[in-house]
C-alpha cells in the first residue's frame, strides 16, 4: 500500500503546493514590512522566501514524476525522481545559506538606520507560520519516507531559523540603540551555518537513496518476519532491499522443503510476493528466489580400503 492510498494522509504531490501558497503570502508581508520598517534583513528574508516557492514547485514536480506508473522504458518506475528533487532542494538550501551570508556580510559594513519595532511582530508571525508548516510537511515526509518532502520541510524550517535570528538581532539593535544597527546581520550570519548544515544532511539522504543504500535493519527484519510466517517457508537466506521514491523493491531468497515440486515452490513464492506487496510496508514489488532447505548435511565417510588377497 502506498501513502497516497492512506485516507488519513493527503496526496503527496499536493503538499508542496501548500508551501507555495504560504511562501507567496509571507514573502509579500516580509518585503512590505521590511520596506516600511527600515529593515533590509527582513526585505532580504522576503526575497529568499520567493526562492522557496521555486524549490517547492521543484519538489512538487519531482513527486508527480515519481508517482508515474512503470513502463517499458522504465520497468522499475520513476521513483528516483523523488530523490533527485531532494537533491535540488538540498542545493537550494546550501545556495540560500550562501546568499544570506553574502548579504549579511555586506550589510554589516554598510551604515543603515535602526529597524522599526513593528518588524518584530512580523517576525513572530513568520516564525510561528513557518515552523508549523515545517512540522506538517516534515511529518508527512517522515510517514511517507519521502526525501523530497523532508528537504522541503527543512526549507521551511530554515526560513524560520533566519527569522528567529533576525528577531534576536533586531531586538539587540533596538535595545542597544545607535551603534548596534548590524546586530540583525550578525545574527543572520550565524543562522547560515545552521541552514548549511541542514542542506548537507538532506543532500546525504538523497545521495544514499540514489546509491540504493539499504534501509534500516528493523525494516529488513519486518520483511523477513512476514515471509517466514507463511506456510511452506522454512527460512529466508538473503534479503536485499532498495528504496525508490516512497516505495521499496525487495529481493528474497526463500528456502522451502527440498522435496517440494516445482509447482509447490512456485506457489509458495507467489504467496510470499503477494503478502509483501499487500503489507503496510509500501513494497512496490518483490522478487522471490526459491532454494531447497536442508537441515543438515550427511557427514562424509572415509573411503573403505580394500584388503589385499
Amino acid at each position: 500500500m502506498t501513502v497516497d492510498d492512506d485516507p488519513f494522509l493527503p496526496s503527496l504531490s499536493a503538499v508542496p503546493l501548500v508551501g507555495v501558497a504560504v511562501n507567496a503570502a509571507l514573502a509579500t508581508v516580509k518585503i512590505l514590512a521590511g520596506f516600511f520598517g527600515n529593515s533590509y534583513a527582513l526585505i532580504a528574508d522576503g526575497i529568499e522566501s520567493t526562492s522557496d516557492i521555486v524549490t517547492s514547485l521543484i519538489v512538487w514536480g519531482g513527486l508527480r514524476v515519481a508517482g508515474a506508473p512503470a513502463d517499458d522504458r522504465h520497468p522499475y518506475g520513476y521513483g528516483k525522481a523523488e530523490a533527485l528533487a531532494g537533491i535540488v532542494a538540498a542545493l537550494a538550501l546550501l545556495g540560500a545559506a550562501v546568499v544570506i551570508a553574502i548579504q549579511s556580510i555586506r550589510e554589516i559594513f554598510t551604515p543603515h538606520h535602526l529597524p522599526h519595532w513593528s518588524t518584530l511582530l512580523v517576525l513572530v508571525l513568520v516564525v510561528a507560520t513557518k515552523e508549523a508548516l515545517a512540522r506538517w510537511v516534515g511529518g508527512i515526509g517522515a510517514a511517507a519516507d519521502s526525501t523530497a518532502l523532508k528537504a522541503d520541510a527543512w526549507h521551511h524550517r530554515a526560513d524560520a531559523i533566519t527569522s528567529i535570528a533576525a528577531f534576536i538581532g533586531i531586538s539587540i539593535a533596538l535595545i542597544g540603540g545607535p551603534g548596534y544597527e548590524p546586530a540583525d546581520d550578525w545574527a543572520a550570519l550565524v543562522a547560515c551555518l545552521i541552514i548549511a548544515t541542514s542542506g548537507v544532511h538532506v543532500m546525504l539522504l538523497a545521495v544514499r537513496e540514489l546509491l540504493d543504500a539499504a534501509p534500516p535493519k528493523q525494516f529488513e527484519e519486518q520483511v523477513r518476519a512476514l515471509a517466514v510466517g507463511l506456510e511452506g517457508v522454512r527460512a529466508v537466506e538473503k534479503c536485499r532491499i532498495r528504496k525508490s521514491g516512497t516505495a521499496y523493491f525487495v529481493e528474497l531468497h526463500v528456502e522451502v522443503d527440498g522435496e517440494a515440486t516445482v509447482q509447490e515452490g512456485h506457489d509458495i513464492g507467489g504467496r510470499v510476493r503477494s503478502t509483501l506487496r499487500n503489507s503496510p510496508l509500501r513494497i512496490n514489488d518483490a522478487f522471490i528466489h526459491i532454494e531447497p532447505h536442508t537441515t543438515c548435511m550427511a557427514p562424509l565417510q572415509p573411503p573403505v580400503e580394500k584388503g589385499h588377497g
